[in-house]
């Protein structure tokens, strides 16, 4: 017979299981037929953006580079609505070179968002850029190197202030100061993935899955440079 001191030891001991971090083993994603629906080579300026600032900042496209210089929170959607199964990749490079919003922390997406208070148009709403702003939003978060680098998870916003739930909560992988990390998220119906130079950070079922809505690349106070942004549709 169990006891109540052992049972507790049992469940504390599964909890920690739950967060755990993922596995370090590198893999290669396989996603079948696929075909490019969106791009930007961040040529052209930002036209297929809409930047949203908290306190001032650099967001700014060209010679291939979106360069998110910001000294509090930015967010910076994709306007076209994206509607699954799908798979989005880009490169990411947190800067550390002397600057003074040089923090290595926070590549952190929203993706599927749906704004609560206008969900037939997310840019109905307006928004400042501070977080607790994105209460209101449906979506998947994402938070990879959060906190001063010392945090990576994900979230499941409820469109309701102050309601976050977490799913994953890991103390690593980390960002890595001057070094590409090549990102990839699926959405395929209840299928919610997130990679990170081909290592699975983030694997998700959700029952009650969101698959549709707005993306966008997420920091506060830090400098990353963008580049090579492509959605493709996959075979679900």
């Amino acid at each position: 017979m169990t006891s109540r001191r052992a049972f507790g030891v049992l469940a504390a001991g599964a909890a920690l299981a739950a967060l755990a971090p993922a596995p370090a083993v590198s893999a290669v994603p396989r996603h079948g037929r696929r075909r490019l629906i969106a791009a930007d080579d961040f040529r052209r300026g930002l036209g297929q953006w809409a930047v949203e600032l908290e306190k001032g900042g650099t967001v700014a496209a060209s010679r291939g580079v979106l360069e998110v210089d910001v000294p509090a929170g930015a967010t910076v959607w994709f306007k076209r609505k994206l509607g699954g199964p799908y798979v989005i990749e880009y490169t990411a490079t947190p800067v550390s070179a002397g600057g003074v919003n040089d923090r290595v922390s926070d590549l952190n997406n929203f993706w599927n968002a749906v704004d609560v208070r206008s969900p037939d148009d997310l840019f109905a709403t307006p928004r400042g850029g501070a977080f607790a702003e994105y209460d209101y939003l449906k979506m998947y978060y994402s938070g990879y190197g959060a906190n001063y680098n010392t945090t990576t998870r994900l979230r499941r916003y409820v469109g309701e202030a102050g309601v976050r739930p977490l799913l994953y909560d890991y103390n690593e992988p980390l960002l890595v100061a001057n070094q590409p990390h090549r990102v990839r998220i699926v959405s395929d119906g209840s299928t919610v993935r997130w990679w990170n130079n081909r290592r699975l950070v983030f694997d998700h079922t959700d029952p009650e899955p969101y698959t549709s809505g707005h993306f966008a690349f997420r920091t506060t106070w830090s400098h990353f440079r963008i580049e090579d942004f492509t959605v493709w549709r996959i075979a679900s």
